[in-house]
């Protein structure tokens, strides 16, 4: 609520025991329900405060879930080049009857009388040396720790989202609770007006004059009302859950930021701490392993390879047989193929560098603006304060000219009255860029998970 925004403002103490009087400080009201929704049955209500709300985007964005299966597939990924480095087993057993051809003698193919062979049979393949299959396993471990960073990264922007919408459906609420405390102030306008022209001090112009720019307001307020609703959608919908639930925001505006970082020392953190940067830089460590692992192609390889089995006419007569080998392969030329890949793996690695500085001239940027836009939004949020003083001086006086003067018109009232209005909108205004900001610096910084 405006009031409890403006209560954050150690220097408005004394203003707001103006507002009291005049009917801007009130109690808090209960969020006006859609028409025809819960008119029948009372939807379950959920309550959420900034960090329940950013929690939750975390365990249902679906941005969140997609990038954990990435992980998963890169674990997979990792096992299975893991799988090139481990033993190598297989088994068959095989029981077959067959003839073989002897050749032709005179005009006549000769072949032997049918006969049954059963082998059973268990391979083994090992590989000994191969620094190829060493640097892919490696490079895959690389691989899968990008997807983590990119999991962090998807979780920072989703909180970032969330956090965002939250701050839009609070000061969709301030808003609704200025219109509520305008429209008060203006029925109780009206009805002042319309008594003094019953006493005859007041015109027709003046009523109407009054009751016009009552009805504006409440209008105002009925749009209001539904920008709420509208906003708590946009918030339920990033958050993943049911549409069917009454939305309660616990928390509040906030009217000042505790610690601001210094610009050196905000670029330093958000460099150590985003996960861009790092999943960026892992990229590059991942970039040079395959690089190394195709170049890593053209050195012998060594293999050992065996087999033992059972081989007879039956499985009751068989006789044992193995073999063993140790097999060295020597690239010699592939025409040209293996070139070929390694001058794509080189030109891979040479792009993730391009990235690396792209992405920490992003965050360079995105650190600078959530720094600029704070402290403009302090400021912003300290002349809002001074202009709602002024602006309810500026009420107060114009009321006590208006009951004193029986000849004066309520022009000069009313014209207080939306300079009060508009001085209510620029603070509420001034407040959400304020929490958009700290909110925008977190998520600059890497460190939406500290944010309250």
């Amino acid at each position: 609520m405006v009031s409890d925004m403006i209560d954050r403002i150690p220097s408005a103490i004394v203003f707001l025991g103006i507002l009291f009087t005049t009917g801007l400080c009130y109690g808090a009201q209960p969020d006006a329900p859609a028409a025809g929704i819960d008119a029948v049955t009372p939807l379950p209500e959920l309550r959420l405060s900034l960090k329940d709300a950013m929690d939750a985007a975390m365990g249902n964005s679906p941005t969140v879930q997609l990038f954990k299966e990435r992980v998963e597939q890169a674990k997979a990924a990792a096992f299975t080049q893991l799988g090139a480095l481990l033993p190598n087993l297989s088994s068959n057993v095989r029981q077959s009857r067959q003839t073989f051809f002897l050749g032709t003698v005179g005009l006549t193919p000769h072949v032997t009388s049918p006969f049954s062979i059963f082998d059973a049979r268990v391979s083994a393949t090992q590989s000994l040396f191969s620094l190829s299959l060493i640097d892919r396993w490696r490079a895959s471990r690389e691989a899968l720790k990008v997807a983590e960073l990119e999991s962090d990264t998807a979780k920072n922007d989703a909180m970032g989202e969330v956090g965002l919408l939250y701050m839009e459906v609070l000061r969709a609420q301030a808003t609704v609770d200025a219109r509520e405390a305008n429209v008060k102030l203006l029925q109780e306008l009206a009805a002042f007006v319309r008594s003094r022209r019953g006493g005859g001090m007041g015109t027709g112009l003046d009523t109407a004059r009054a009751e016009a720019q009552l009805e504006n307001e409440r209008q105002h307020l009925t749009l209001a009302r539904s920008e709420v609703e509208r906003f708590k959608l946009g918030l339920i919908n990033a958050l993943g859950i049911q549409f069917d639930i009454r939305l309660v925001l616990t928390d509040e505006l906030k009217a000042s930021v505790p610690h601001v970082p210094v610009l050196q020392e905000a670029l330093i953190e958000a460099m150590q701490e985003r996960a861009e940067v790092k999943a960026s830089k892992q990229r590059i460590k991942a970039a040079d392993l395959t690089l190394r692992s195709t170049t890593d192609e053209r050195l012998p390889s060594l293999v050992a390879q065996g087999d033992y089995g059972l081989i007879g006419n039956r499985m009751h007569n068989t006789a044992d047989t193995y073999s063993m080998a140790l097999m060295l392969s020597v690239p010699i030329f592939d025409g040209g193929q293996r070139e070929g890949r390694i001058s794509e793996s080189r030109s891979l690695a040479q792009q993730e560098l391009f990235k690396l500085a792209v992405v920490q001239n992003r965050v360079t940027l995105e650190v600078r603006e959530a720094l600029m836009t704070l402290a403009s939004a302090r400021e912003q949020v300290e002349i809002a304060r001074r202009g709602l003083e002024a602006a309810a001086s500026e009420q107060e006086l114009a009321r006590e000219r208006f009951s004193i003067l029986s000849s004066s018109s309520n022009l000069e009232l009313t014209n207080a009255l939306f300079s009060l209005a508009r001085s209510r909108d620029n603070a509420i205004d001034a407040l959400y860029r304020l929490n958009a900001a700290r909110i925008n610096l977190a998520r600059a910084l890497g460190k939406m998970g500290e944010v309250s």
